[in-house]
């Protein structure tokens, strides 16, 4: 029976020939990850649960990324949880502050995530790792806890929309904007418990980075998951960090999808996501009039070196606007190395910018970026819902580090070329 690329996944770790959408199968989880907010409920309904020892120390994840350094008694608490929680049952893979970074960032760049995996995390955007060409979602802590103990979860056989992107990327477009501009089409329920399947010329040419940014907000159009074909970029970038290449499932010329979406990308310019929703994108040009107080680049989405790097070139002999704060923050202790290593924080601090550890702080409005009422931003995250980034009247605007950039200088939403 032909099976799409995520329906190959959920067959094998289900121990089944075929799977078909709607069909409800008990999966083995080859990683099951949490981070500092997330992992100690989980841990409590562990322990309610009668539970002692995970299911495999070697295939948990344990991520402090959100509130570290921590900003705060409680935080600090919870790190405190997750610390002795991770040394009491020998937890492989704990990361906390000095060795760790944004989850999302971290696990594809450590090779823990590998093609054919099926993986699942106690945060919304675990979707990321279908760049990967693996299965992977979010679910709420208290699943997660189920997950830790047995090492299996139930799931449904999502559906499929293949979204394909035919032609060549235009000057500054970017995998966030392809992915904008999808979430503004599809609308941000659109792919409700759906697969997105992201293929076509225009994605086997996109880097790594741009497909993890791409799956990563796969989910604010309601996707159960988002998924790139592995193929020879993949085999490159796996082969680098992990000694096994994983399995390359691809999908069948013949599977059933829901629907198949074409774009053309010659169309689609940079793209910003006005507030308060994902989905409620337009071209940059039509959003020039904005006037901003504050550009972020970093984050689960564009927090990686290819995002570093593009800002950089824009902000290269250029200062950030007079009333602007720029913040910048590398998304993992290797790409903190890596941008300091290739000057690029000279550029940055040379601009105006403040650069921070790795964290997932100003993306939730959590610290080290928060917003007051009636401030706008210019941020590379991925959600601006009212109040995400801080107070409930300010206002965030989701574009790629290179519009982000170009923004904090002109001090007013706006594209490279304009400076």
């Amino acid at each position: 029976m032909p099976m799409t690329i995520t329906e190959k996944i959920l067959a094998d770790h289900a121990g089944k020939a075929c799977v078909t959408p709607g069909e409800i199968v008990e999966v083995k989880v080859d990683l099951a990850l949490a981070n500092d907010i997330t992992a100690p409920l989980a841990i409590k309904v562990f322990r309610e649960m009668g539970a002692d020892r995970v299911f495999d120390p070697s295939k948990v994840a344990l991520i402090q990324d959100h509130f570290v350094p921590n900003k705060d008694i409680e935080s600090a608490e919870q790190a405190r949880v997750m610390r002795e929680f991770a040394g009491e049952q020998g937890v492989v893979h704990f990361y906390e502050l000095g060795d760790s970074g944004i989850e999302h960032v971290l696990l594809p760049e450590k090779g823990l995530v590998l093609p054919g995996d099926l993986i699942i995390g106690a945060d919304s955007h675990t979707c990321t790792y279908g760049a990967l060409g693996a299965f992977s979602t979010g679910v709420g802590s208290t699943d997660l806890a189920g997950v830790l103990a047995t090492g299996e979860i139930w799931l449904k056989v999502p559906s499929t929309i293949k979204v394909v992107y035919q032609g060549q990327l235009r000057k500054w477009v970017q995998g966030k904007d392809l992915v904008l501009y999808t979430i503004g089409v599809l609308g941000v329920e659109g792919a409700r418990y759906r697969t997105l399947e992201f293929s076509g010329p225009a994605i086997q040419s996109l880097s790594m980075e741009g497909r993890l940014t791409m799956a990563n907000m796969a989910v604010e159009a309601g996707a159960k998951n988002g998924i790139v074909p592995p193929d020879e970029i993949t085999r490159a970038y796996v082969a680098e960090r992990s000694r096994r290449l994983g399995v390359f499932y691809g999908s069948d010329p013949d599977a059933e999808y829901e629907r198949v979406v074409t774009f053309h990308v010659e169309d689609i310019e940079p793209q910003v996501a006005c507030p308060h929703s994902p989905d409620n994108t337009k071209p940059v040009s039509e959003v020039r009039d904005v006037r901003i107080d504050q550009a972020f680049v970093g984050s689960c989405t564009n927090g990686r070196i290819e995002d570093l790097r593009s800002a950089a070139q824009v902000l290269t002999g250029r200062k950030v606007h007079e009333g602007v704060r720029l913040i910048v923050i590398p998304g993992s202790r290797d790409v903190y190395r890596k941008a300091l290593s290739e000057g690029l924080f000279d550029i940055f601090l040379d601009a105006g910018a403040v650069i921070g550890p790795p964290t997932c702080g100003p993306c939730l409005g959590g610290h080290m970026g928060v917003l007051a009422s009636g401030e706008k931003a210019v941020s590379t995250s991925n959600r601006n819902f009212v109040g995400r980034m801080g107070h409930p009247k300010s206002e965030v605007y989701l574009a790629n580090p290179a519009v982000a950039a170009a923004s904090a200088v002109l001090g007013r939403v706006g594209l490279p070329d304009e400076i």
